[in-house]
């Protein structure tokens, strides 16, 4: 696979944000219910079959949505999580589900990593994933879109199973009574503790971040070798 120029990278991201921030007052509400028929929504096929397994950081991020219980209402976080070390690379939190939720973690996600052409985005069939405007994204940025078969959450556990980590390591212990703070305590968990301290055993016992940091060690190594052996 080959990367795209961070030229490409920081173009495409200042033109989407420019066309979001000229839509934004347009952007409605949207229910999140699995699509049945819509012209406009854009249903892709299972390239993973819940073989979820990936050999380097970029090649599969798997999305879904989930949402928090506030008294002023519901909190909805959207995130993408890399299949390699487990890493929460990107995510957005709102008071609605739009098409912004899902595009905000997306844009963060290839601004902070900017994968290679090709890597796989996983997800499930909210309308907002099969939009038009998200599927034009994954097309700007190379990625291949994936989605689960309808109603099947097995075909998400990795996603399924990040949302049960956080619900029983921070949410089922608190009472949020605004949003603000509900989302500044996740904004922490995600990038302080589960991202960067929370050892996780499938990852030898790193963290995700340090996982990455591994494998990236351990590859300029080899290359090294080859160029001093070769």
């Amino acid at each position: 696979m080959v990367r795209l120029d961070r030229k490409d990278y920081s173009r495409t991201l200042q033109h989407t944000v420019s066309q979001l921030a000229s839509a934004g007052s347009q952007d409605q509400e949207e229910a999140r219910d699995t699509v049945q028929t819509d012209k406009e929504v854009q249903i892709a096929d299972n390239l993973l079959e819940q073989k979820f397994e990936a050999t380097a950081p970029g090649q599969i991020w798997v999305s879904d949505i989930t949402y928090i219980p506030t008294d002023e209402g519901w909190l909805y976080c959207a995130a993408h999580k890399d299949l390699f070390n487990e890493e929460i690379v990107g995510y957005a939190l709102g008071p609605r589900i739009t098409k912004d939720l899902v595009i905000r973690p997306l844009l963060m996600a290839v601004k902070r990593k900017q994968p290679e052409r090709g890597i796989i985005n996983h997800l499930d069939r909210g309308r907002q994933y099969c939009s038009h405007t998200y599927n034009k994204l994954l097309v700007c940025f190379n990625m291949n879109a994936s989605m689960s078969g309808k109603g099947n959450c097995y075909d998400n556990a990795p996603m399924e199973s990040f949302w049960g980590t956080l619900k029983n390591e921070l949410i089922y212990h608190q009472h949020y009574a605004t949003r603000e703070r509900a989302i500044r305590e996740m904004t922490e968990y995600i990038e302080v503790f589960y991202n960067r301290e929370w050892r996780q055993k499938r990852l030898g016992y790193r963290s995700p971040v340090a996982h990455e940091k591994k494998f990236y060690a351990e590859r300029a190594c080899r290359m090294k070798c080859v160029r001093v052996h070769g």
